[in-house]
Order: C-alpha cells, then sequence, then structure tokens
C-alpha cells in the first residue's frame, strides 16, 4: 500500500480544459491531480500521466510512456493519433474526456494498480535475485566443505587389497553426493584375529558422514582395549556399546551395522548383526548364500543384546558385505527376489569390479553405495 496519496499529473494543451478536468477528478476521490507544464518540468512524485492528444505529438511525452503509465485524451477520435499513442506505450486512449470523467477516474485507477503491481513484482524481484546470491554463496561455501569433508572421510579408510592374517580385504565406495554414510574398516589384531566392521548410517549428507567418524573412533579405541579373549563375545558386546554412544548423541541417528571377528586359527568367523541388509554373503565352492542370523538396528532401542552368531569358514571362502543401496541396482519386485538376483550375481562374479560390471552401476546413485570383501585362506 502506497503511504500517499497518488498524484496524476495531467498534461493540457489547453489549460482551462485541464483544470476543470483535474477538479472534476479529485471530487471523485482516491487520488490527487496536478496540471503540469506541457514543456515544462514534472513532480517527482508522479504516479501517473494524462496527456492531450497534441501534447503527446512531442517526442519528450512520447519517450516518457516508457516509464510511467500514461493514458492519451483527445476531442475527436483521429486513427492515426491512437496508433502513434498506442505504438508509443500508452495504456489507454480516451475521446471527449470530460463526457466521461468517472470512466477516465476509474482507467486512472486501474493505471496506478498495475503500477502498483509492477512496483511491488520489481520489489520482489530484486529481494528474490538478492536472495539468490545469498543462496549461491551458500551453497559454493557448502559444496568446499563436503568435499572438503569427503577428503577426509577418505582418509579414515584403510588401505584397500591388504592382507590381514590369511585374509585379503578389499573394497569400493561411492557416495551419492560427496560425503557417504557408509563405513567400512578391517584390522588386524596380533598375529591370529581379523577384525571387520561394516555400517550404513540412516539418512545422507554430512550428518550421517559424521556418525562414520565417530565409529571409526569408536572402533579403534575398543579394538585397543581388546584381550584377544572371547572372540565369540566381542561382536555382540561392540553393538550393545555402540547403540548406548548412539542413543546418547540424541540426534536421531541409526545404523544397520555388521562386526565380525575371524579366527585364522579355528577358521571361524564369530560375528553380530544389526539390521544388516542385505546380509552379509558367504560364497564358497558350493555357491553364494546369506549369512544367518537377526538383531535390531543400532541406535533406535536402549538397553538392547545382540546375538552372537559363529560360522565355519572353510579353506577358500569369500564374504561379500553391500549396502542397502545395491538393492536399487538390482530386478525384482520383492525384496526376496532382490536378494536372490544378488547371491547369483555374487556367485558368477570373483572381485568387486565384476560385480559393478555386472550391476551396469550408473554415474549418478540414488544411495551411497559399497561393498567390502574378505577372501582366505587359499593363498596360505
Amino acid at each position: 500500500m502506497y503511504p500517499r496519496t497518488p498524484l496524476i499529473g495531467l498534461a493540457d494543451c489547453r489549460h482551462d480544459r485541464g483544470q476543470q478536468l483535474a477538479e472534476a477528478l479529485e471530487r471523485l476521490g482516491e487520488c490527487r491531480v496536478c496540471v503540469v507544464d506541457p514543456f515544462g518540468s514534472l513532480p517527482e512524485q508522479l504516479d501517473v500521466l494524462v496527456m492531450d492528444s497534441a501534447t503527446f505529438g512531442h517526442d519528450r511525452w512520447a519517450a516518457l510512456a516508457d516509464r510511467l503509465p500514461t493514458v492519451v485524451i483527445a476531442e475527436q477520435r483521429d486513427h492515426d493519433a491512437v496508433l502513434a499513442a498506442v505504438e508509443a506505450g500508452v495504456i489507454d486512449y480516451m475521446v471527449e474526456p470530460m463526457k466521461h470523467v468517472k470512466l477516465l477516474h476509474r482507467l486512472l485507477l486501474r493505471a496506478l494498480h498495475e503500477r502498483r503491481r509492477c512496483q511491488a513484482a520489481a520489489h520482489e524481484r530484486d529481494r528474490l535475485e538478492h536472495l539468490n546470491e545469498q543462496l549461491e554463496t551458500h551453497l559454493t561455501v557448502l559444496r568446499e566443505d563436503l568435499q572438503a569433508g569427503g577428503q577426509i572421510q577418505r582418509r579414515f579408510l584403510p588401505p584397500p587389497g591388504q592382507e590381514l592374517n590369511g585374509v585379503t580385504a578389499d573394497y569400493w565406495m561411492a557416495p551419492s553426493l560427496y560425503v557417504s554414510g557408509d563405513f567400512l574398516d578391517y584390522q588386524a589384531h596380533g598375529e591370529r584375529y581379523t577384525m571387520v566392521c561394516f555400517a550404513d548410517i540412516a539418512g545422507h549428507g554430512a550428518s550421517s558422514a559424521l556418525v562414520t567418524v565417530l565409529l571409526k573412533a569408536l572402533f579403534q579405541r575398543w579394538l585397543s582395549r581388546w584381550n584377544a579373549r572371547s572372540p565369540e563375545n566381542l561382536p555382540p558386546r561392540w553393538l550393545a556399546r555402540l547403540n548406548r554412544e548412539l542413543l546418547g548423541l540424541g540426534v536421531g541417528k541409526h545404523a544397520a551395522i555388521f562386526v565380525g571377528v575371524i579366527d585364522r586359527d579355528t577358521r571361524m568367523l564369530h560375528y553380530s548383526l544389526g539390521a544388516q541388509l542385505p546380509k552379509p554373503l558367504l560364497k564358497t565352492a558350493q555357491g553364494a548364500w546369506l549369512l544367518p542370523g537377526e538383531g535390531p538396528a543400532v541406535g533406535l532401542f536402549p538397553d538392547i543384546e545382540y546375538p552372537a552368531l559363529q560360522c565355519a569358514l572353510p579353506e577358500s571362502f569369500s564374504l561379500w558385505l553391500c549396502s542397502d543401496g545395491v538393492l536399487d541396482c538390482l530386478p525384482g519386485e520383492r525384496l526376496d527376489e532382490r536378494l536372490e538376483a544378488l547371491c547369483h550375481r555374487i556367485g558368477e562374479v570373483d572381485t568387486i569390479a565384476e560385480l559393478r560390471t555386472s550391476l551396469a552401476l550408473a554415474d549418478a546413485l540414488p544411495d551411497d553405495l559399497s561393498f567390502l570383501t574378505l577372501t582366505g585362506f587359499r593363498h596360505e
């Protein structure tokens, strides 16, 4: 809304008629009308122009129609004058204005409304452009921060192709954006045990990636304190402690996690599952199948106990761990169909590179995607 009464300028070569028309328009209210010198200066506060057709013939006045709403008046119809006025950008043309003062008044109010609308639109456009510039700046900073975060996150990953106590570990990780909500780590403990942790943090972006940093720190700390006793109890104990850690954060993050201990001497895999989907797949000479066992997600419910599971490992095996992003890359409507397809694909390949080729992964992934393989003991 305007803080003042809008001002209409009336430029008429015939002063007497112009003064009468100005008084008649002001009596109808909602605006002020001033008679301006056709060859003088215009008031700065002018909102709309009303011009006599003879006055409009001057180039100076015709140019004003480009920046001010303008109505041309005349005593008689002149086709050439109307055409010239329309081409110059006037919003209306009226013949015999003194006979149609009310109509002229309505036309002027409509012109005022249109001017207000255009001014509001221009103001909003300027505001949006300013906000867009701010948004672009913030997005650039955020993109740079995420790219740096992705580089730092990759530095936390273990070396690929590493051999640990008779087990060769390899992996491939691709975030859907700059940072990943997937986590994996493997380390040797002495000359007997190989520890592995594979997790998929709920959600995407920086918050999920920060949880993976926490997992790395906890994994490192707890492993350094382990006394190499009771490997069968280590995975469920770690998941229970991690469950308390995530609940204590209070950030609403939970995770699907697999924790395993491979015993080189007994060739036994001790593991525990926290809603890992798909479950780990064990591939042997007889084929590939999902490891048995269940367990709730980590970070959702307090006082959860996780099962202590184990599986005997043959002389030659491959343990495959995949984040749930792989399910989007498999055929089938139902989950069981996609899991069956995953078992079939893994049964036909030997390396992660071959599995990626089999899945025909696109450049842009809808979800974080990670693969981890642990292969042994055939090379010993």
